[in-house]
């Protein structure tokens, strides 16, 4: 696996990969939407959702987008934002939809009840600055997914001057840039850490009385 930056802060070496096995945040994260979608080479929908209890069953429908219809209107659900997918060597994921009408199209949608937003937040009315908050929190979650379905997922290394891995910190979704920031803090505070230790030593040292060619030096 090859290190797609790599920086020297003092004696460590930080170097930053592509995270190869990113958790899904679809599975592995709590979310506060529920995405519902009909493909039929993709999975895409969240395994636990409430779908079905919010369309009206006593309905026929010709479509999937029928019962995505049924939904928007159903008084219990609060917001409902549509998904489409790009689908062209990778798939990609956004609420806005692509240029390009031929190899994508709305795929499904995630949405919240807004009694799951009474709950969490523990309010009885939701105000508009409320809800174009939750907005804001559905559209996140659409970009941290589409983070993962493009491979846009990070970590990082931390290695001694032996070559040694110290430390490493993997799924940061869709930011290089804090990645790195994140993997040179750290070695940062390694080289605090080898100071702070390294004057405990000195001090040991001086009083001891231990001859100056006994005593090494710090390399940071």
């Amino acid at each position: 696996m090859n290190a797609i930056e790599t920086r020297q802060v003092g004696q460590y070496q930080v170097s930053v990969f592509y995270d190869e096995e990113p958790l899904n945040p679809r599975v592995d994260y709590d979310n506060f939407g529920t995405m519902v979608c009909e493909h039929r080479d993709y999975n895409l929908s969240d395994e636990n959702h409430d779908f079905n209890s919010l369309v009206n069953v006593d309905c026929y429908y010709n479509s999937f987008s029928e019962q995505v219809d049924s939904l928007i209107k159903n008084d219990k659900v609060l917001l409902a934002l549509p998904l489409y997918l790009y689908d062209h060597s990778g798939i990609m994921m956004n609420t806005t939809g692509f240029s390009c009408n031929w190899d994508s199209g709305q795929v499904g949608i995630i949405y919240i009840t807004k009694e799951k937003v009474k709950k969490e937040f523990k309010v009885k009315r939701i105000s508009k600055q409320l809800k174009e908050k939750i907005r804001t929190y559905l559209i996140n979650e659409v970009k941290m997914y589409d983070y993962y379905l493009t491979g846009n997922c990070y970590g990082y290394t931390i290695k001694d001057q032996q070559g040694e891995i110290l430390d490493s910190c993997w799924g940061y979704l869709g930011d290089f840039d804090y990645c790195l920031k994140d993997g040179i803090s750290t070695a940062e505070s390694y080289i605090k850490y080898d100071i702070k230790d390294h004057l405990k030593k000195v001090k040991q040292w001086i009083k001891n009385k231990v001859n100056l060619q006994y005593r090494t030096s710090l390399n940071v």
